[in-house]
């Protein structure tokens, strides 16, 4: 079964009800093994990547990522493309309930040509890549004035057998109140898709926006490869 049968049989509505709920949601393993492995030993292939990043110098952690270069690689775009036809009806009711004027393109093809027109042309799925005592701090993926509300990433190792700590982090920050925070680890091949910036929130006047960011915890030990997939282009 492809990737893009696998989405299809998801329960999305189960999906959406925990997106609405915590601002993320766990997938089952979508990636083979085989596939894991072979997007690791891609990580040495500079010609396939347009940028590389070291996070300690830019004061974003300890540890590395590369930028996809066109074309990305086929598994990467299956994913890319079959996720986003899913999420985008739910991007449009969080940008509804957020009273926001414009709604995203049910394709990805079509997001992207957005993106384009707003000078946001390069590629943003990536491979981040960390060692022991590596971590990466709370952020947001926005890289220009258009930017799709969900974000996915997948584990391409074991967790608790190739690197031990290492969970995702998503941290939500309510107005005039205290951030609330989560770890979430999944097993090899599984994915988490979670908000890229803001979550609505149903308040006694209406929604209001919880802000959301990202992170990694230290790895204790071991290595640790993960995919992220981000739909808007960057400039």
């Amino acid at each position: 079964m492809d990737i893009a049968q696998q989405l299809d049989r998801l329960d999305w509505p189960s999906l959406e009800a925990s997106l609405w709920e915590r601002g993320y949601a766990s997938l089952p393993p979508l990636l083979t093994a085989a596939d894991c492995a072979a997007l690791i030993a891609l990580y040495s292939r500079a010609d396939l990547f347009r940028a590389r990043i070291e996070m300690a110098r830019h004061r974003f952690g300890v540890g590395d990522y590369q930028y996809f270069a066109h074309p990305l690689p086929a598994v990467v775009a299956e994913l890319r493309g079959s996720a986003y036809s899913h999420l985008a009806p739910i991007a449009n009711r969080f940008a509804a309930a957020l009273g926001e004027d414009g709604r995203y393109p049910a394709e990805l093809a079509a997001m992207l040509e957005l993106c384009h027109r707003h000078g946001q042309t390069r590629p943003t799925p990536l491979l981040l890549h960390y060692e022991a005592g590596g971590y990466n701090c709370l952020h947001q993926d926005l890289y220009g004035d258009v930017a799709f509300p969900f974000q996915l990433v997948c584990f391409l190792n074991r967790p608790g057998r190739d690197y031990q700590g290492g969970e995702l982090l998503l941290v939500e920050q309510r107005p005039r109140a205290q951030s609330v925070g989560e770890a979430v680890q999944g097993e090899q091949g599984a994915a988490v898709i979670f908000t890229t910036r803001d979550r609505p929130v149903r308040g006694a006047r209406g929604y209001y926006r919880a802000r959301m960011r990202h992170g990694v915890s230290r790895i204790r030990s071991g290595t640790r490869y993960t995919l992220g997939v981000i739909f808007h282009d960057a400039r």
